[in-house]
């Protein structure tokens, strides 16, 4: 039998585990917990090696989980259907541990058998002996898997066929925005920049249109936090910044430019665009 102890030196592992294939720390932590419950009816030669045991056990729950899911053609949760405590509880541990948002959003994508082995070998460095043993299949379609899964977070299409426009720029807004800089903020505006909004995205009242440089960056400081939860993704074959507090997608940033200043700032749910998500190519 697992004892306590050994049990608590591997909960931070199994957690930060099954967080990256469930993206959510409430459903994690049960997993967790319920590995734990298994434990108790384990024989004992399944237990030579403990950690590696609760790391097989959590990856079955976790497994039928998202299996579960993709039966009931569940779509990952976007952030406004998600409480807002549950949320707040994902964007710690996103932060505190230093998981990246954008692959959290993308991992939401994958079928239930590539998220597993992409996750497990790449990022946890488990063999695919291993988990071809988790799935119940062979190796090399273990590694099949990832391999469709890298495929799938990297895009289908070559990095000369995305839509980047001036990221320099793009990025120097957007960390002015999130620091509330209102003076870089409108340095790096043209006097007619516009900005539009999906009106179910901001309060009642707030114009969902609004011209000229002063005014867009005098009402973007109120929504500062949103864009300190944004990170860089490709949707649509175009690079776009996705608003995702806790790795759960919310909204599209999506900023033209013009010789070195911003022009035009879109923000929309643009939810048909989802399932093209990928992360950026690598510079």
């Amino acid at each position: 039998m697992i004892t306590a102890h050994e049990f608590e030196a591997a909960r931070p592992g199994l957690t930060a585990l099954a967080f990256r294939l469930l993206g959510s720390l409430h459903d994690a932590e049960d997993a967790v917990q319920g590995a734990w419950i298994k434990s108790a009816t384990a024989q004992a030669g399944d237990l030579y090696n403990p950690a590696a045991w609760l790391t097989t056990v959590l990856t079955r729950v976790c497994l039928d989980q998202l299996r579960l899911r993709h039966r009931r053609r569940e779509e990952p949760l976007p952030a406004e259907l998600i409480g807002a405590e549950q949320l707040a509880a994902d964007e710690h541990y996103l932060r505190r541990e230093s998981v990246s948002r954008a692959l959290m959003v993308v991992l939401g994508v994958l079928s239930p058998s590539q998220r597993v082995a992409y996750v497990l070998h790449d990022l946890f460095d488990v063999p695919f002996q291993e988990i071809a043993r988790t799935l119940d299949i062979s190796a090399d379609s273990a590694k099949q898997h990832a391999s469709r899964a890298r495929k799938r977070i990297a895009g289908v299409a070559p990095a000369t066929d995305i839509e980047c426009g001036d990221e320099a720029i793009v990025t120097a807004f957007l960390d002015a925005a999130a620091g509330g800089d209102f003076g870089r903020m409108i340095d790096l505006m043209t006097d007619d920049c516009v900005r539009i909004v999906d009106a179910a995205l901001v309060p009642p009242g707030t114009p969902t249109t609004v011209t000229g440089a002063s005014e867009i960056a005098r009402e973007t400081t109120s929504f500062a936090d949103r864009i300190r939860a944004s990170t860089a993704l490709v949707v649509g074959g175009r690079l776009v910044h996705v608003i995702a507090p806790g790795g759960h997608p919310f909204a599209i940033i999506d900023v033209g430019t013009r010789t070195g200043q911003v022009t035009r700032i879109s923000i929309s749910r643009n939810p048909e665009n989802w399932n093209s998500i990928a992360l950026p190519p690598q510079t």
